[in-house]
C-alpha cells in the first residue's frame, strides 16, 4: 500500500466516517474556501467546481498528498436547495421535497499536486420521499437535524423516515460515493482495496 499521504478537505463528519468505513488511513484539512454559486452554472457544474476548489486550497499547502474534495447538493425542479439559513427556510425546503423524487447530486475531487493528478466527476442519485404533514415537517426540523445538510434532511439520521426509494448511490446522498471514491483511489495507486 502506498505510503503516499490522503487528505480529506472536509469538516464534514459523514464524509469523515464514509471513508474511515473504507478503511482508509487519511487526515483532515479543512479549506475554509468560498461556496458561493457562479450565476448560470448548472448544479452539476457547481458540484465539481466546488469539489476541486475545496480540495485545491488543501493541495497546494500539501503538494504530495492525494487531496480530496467533495460537494454535494439537492435539486428539484432545476432548483438547488442548499443549507437552510433559518427554521422556515427549512420547513419550505421540505414543502418542496416531500412526497415526490429529487436529485442529489455529489461532486469528488482527487488533487495531487507533485504528480499532477487532478480528476473530478460527479454522481447523481434519485431519491423519493414520502408526504409530510405540516405537523411532521415542523417536529423534524425542531430536532435540529435539518440545518446543516443540503435539502434540509440527513438520510443517515432521522430523515430516514421520510425516504421512501433511493435509485443510485445510497453514500452519494449521504456526501460521498465510496465505491466511486475507492475505486479511484486504487486506480491511481493510493489506497488497496481491504479484504480482497
Amino acid at each position: 500500500m502506498s505510503q503516499t499521504p490522503i487528505i480529506l478537505a472536509s469538516s464534514s463528519p459523514r464524509r469523515k466516517d464514509l471513508l474511515s468505513q473504507a478503511g482508509v488511513v487519511f487526515s483532515i484539512v479543512v479549506s475554509g474556501c468560498d461556496e458561493t454559486p457562479v450565476p448560470g452554472e448548472s448544479p452539476r457544474e457547481m458540484v465539481e467546481r466546488l469539489a476541486v476548489v475545496k480540495a485545491a486550497v488543501v493541495a497546494d499547502q500539501n503538494t504530495g498528498a492525494f487531496v480530496i474534495g467533495a460537494d454535494t447538493t439537492v435539486c428539484i425542479d432545476g432548483e438547488v436547495l442548499g443549507k437552510p439559513e433559518s427554521f422556515e427556510q427549512a420547513c419550505e425546503m421540505l414543502r418542496k421535497i416531500q412526497g415526490r423524487t429529487h436529485e442529489v447530486l455529489g461532486g469528488i475531487a482527487i488533487l495531487n499536486r507533485t504528480l499532477n493528478i487532478e480528476r473530478v466527476w460527479s454522481h447523481s442519485t434519485k431519491v423519493t420521499m414520502a408526504p409530510m404533514s405540516e405537523e411532521v415537517i415542523a417536529r423534524y426540523v425542531q430536532s435540529g437535524e435539518p440545518m446543516d445538510k443540503a435539502g434540509s434532511y440527513a438520510i443517515q439520521g432521522l430523515g430516514l423516515q421520510f425516504v421512501e426509494s433511493v435509485e443510485g448511490s445510497y453514500s452519494n446522498v449521504v456526501g460521498l460515493n465510496i465505491s466511486a471514491l475507492m475505486a479511484e483511489l486504487v486506480t491511481l495507486g493510493a489506497h488497496s482495496r481491504q479484504g480482497a
